[in-house]
């Protein structure tokens, strides 16, 4: 992905991408240990109150999000440290004398973070995420808006990459609805295997999760192949 939040918001049914976003982080927690559930509902909470969805921006000082949390600065600074480097928050600006950091959320690692929670929330929302995100048409002033929907699932086609799914299925088959059977075949160029993803996001998410056991898989239905190119 390309154009984070911001993006998504104004898109067609951002507001409904927002509470996903949310249910994602809340979900994720509520499955977590103590400390995991009490970052994502810092989070949750900063997000709530302070975060500018149409701008990317989160430009709150120390001593407020520390009222709003109910905590001390130096756990605010240990916190959002800790959301930088996972990677949630984005630093787009550093705090400078008189000016408050301005921060951006980090959706894709939001995204793939949350991902092991979203079966729990049910699969609407899962299909919700998986599919590629509306975007904004920017050769209309009014933003007109271009929905992108999911492509169906190819037959699963001869060859390696027939042989690789079907052994993906047979084993994980929600793993292989949500994120194999979604990729598009296009065929084997200079020794390797080249598939499309459906999003940017699906794409960082294989690549991410799942490219080192495709390739393992390749490796063994087809020996001669080198590696796998993924692309959007």
């Amino acid at each position: 992905m390309t154009s984070g939040p911001a993006k998504r918001a104004q898109g067609l049914h951002g507001s409904a991408f927002k509470y996903d976003l949310l249910t994602a982080l809340g979900a994720h927690g509520c499955a977590g240990d103590k400390h995991r559930q009490r970052l994502a509902l810092r989070l949750l909470v900063l997000i709530t109150a302070r975060y500018d969805w149409r701008t990317d921006t989160l430009t709150t000082g120390q001593r407020e999000i520390a009222a709003l949390w109910s905590v001390d600065e130096r756990t605010v600074k240990r916190e959002i440290a800790k959301l930088r480097e996972m990677g949630w928050l984005i630093l787009k600006r550093p705090a400078t004398r008189g000016r408050v950091a301005c921060h951006g959320l980090g959706v894709d690692a939001i995204l793939a973070e949350t991902r092991h929670a979203w079966d729990a929330v049910g699969p609407d929302f899962v299909a919700r995420l998986t599919g590629p995100m509306p975007e904004v048409d920017q050769t209309v002033g009014q933003g007109n808006v271009v929905a992108f929907p999911s492509p169906a699932a190819e037959e699963s086609p001869a060859g390696p990459w027939g042989r690789i799914r079907s052994d993906w299925e047979a084993t994980d088959p929600a793993g292989h609805a949500a994120w194999i059977a979604p990729l598009r075949y296009e065929g084997i160029s200079e020794g390797r295997l080249r598939l499309r993803a459906p999003s940017a996001f699906h794409a960082s998410f294989v690549r991410t999760h799942h490219l080192a056991a495709l390739t393992a898989r390749l490796r063994r239905a087809a020996p001669d192949l080198d590696g796998i190119d993924l692309f959007v």
